[in-house]
């Protein structure tokens, strides 16, 4: 294959592990780059990585998407309204606010925001606003008890996940929470609500990628296998982990996170 496996494996497994945990993959990200001096790993390996976890998330939740779809059609052709159905609307309100937000502000966010000093902030204030939220959540609603209320605070949340370093399901999760969502039911809105999410990053990723004359089509391929297979294994360890310990331990590793990228690479 004619690219480093190392860097690609590395960058790959990490992009895979961090995508769906509440730990922010920009902060992790930014190690490997800064301890060997990589360049940015370009265009396509940022496609390949988000399709395969992409397809990771869609595979691990098939049946919810399947019965979400199903709900939702049903009501539009009558056949009334169901948990699933109601989910899907929630999932399509809490997405549109982070769609107009991100296209109004990418420029901005890309000029001003990709800086370390940003991330390692913003990794440890929202490791403890989820703390706070874990702590002050009385965890007794489910799925069932959501409203479009409810929906769009988690998707004005969501628009926080613009600024590298917040993690994206760090914040949605960290909103349900706040709104008495158990902890299982908060992470699997979440980890449902970042497939629009993913899907439309990609696609704008994949359309500037186009545009590029050449594209070493080997390592995309790679590293979408590796993305896929480790974020799959990462969301079932996360479900299973916070049901146990809940999210202190991603809180504690934020906030050390945080300190050794603020001592050692701001």
């Amino acid at each position: 294959m004619d690219f480093d496996v190392i860097r690609a494996t590395l960058l790959a497994f990490i992009q895979g592990l961090t995508e769906f945990l509440p730990v922010s993959s920009s902060a992790h990200l930014i190690l490997p780059s800064a301890l060997f001096g990589w360049e940015d790993q370009g265009l396509g390996f940022d496609v390949a990585v988000h399709l395969g976890t992409l397809l990771a998330v869609i595979l691990y939740f098939r049946r919810d998407i399947v019965a979400i779809f199903s709900g939702c059609i049903g009501q539009l052709i009558g056949r009334g309204a169901n948990d699933s159905s109601r989910l899907g609307w929630q999932l399509l309100i809490a997405t549109i606010p982070v769609i107009i937000v991100g296209f109004l502000a990418k420029d901005f966010v890309d000029e001003y925001l990709r800086t370390t000093w940003v991330i390692a902030a913003a990794t440890i204030i929202f490791g403890a606003l989820l703390w706070s939220a874990d702590w002050k959540s009385t965890g007794h609603n489910s799925f069932k008890h959501m409203t479009w209320k409810t929906a769009l605070f988690i998707g004005l949340a969501q628009i926080m996940a613009l600024v590298p370093g917040t993690s994206r399901s760090g914040i949605t999760m960290t909103a349900a929470l706040f709104c008495n969502l158990d902890r299982e039911s908060s992470s699997r809105f979440s980890f449902l609500l970042s497939i629009p999410v993913i899907a439309g990053a990609g696609l704008l990723l994949f359309l500037d990628l186009l545009q590029q004359p050449v594209v070493n089509w080997g390592e995309l391929a790679y590293a979408m296998s590796v993305a896929g297979l480790i974020a799959f294994g990462s969301i079932h360890f996360f479900l299973t982990t916070i049901k146990n310990l809940g999210f202190m331990p991603f809180v504690i590793y934020r906030l050390i996170l945080g300190a050794v990228l603020f001592l050692f690479f701001v």
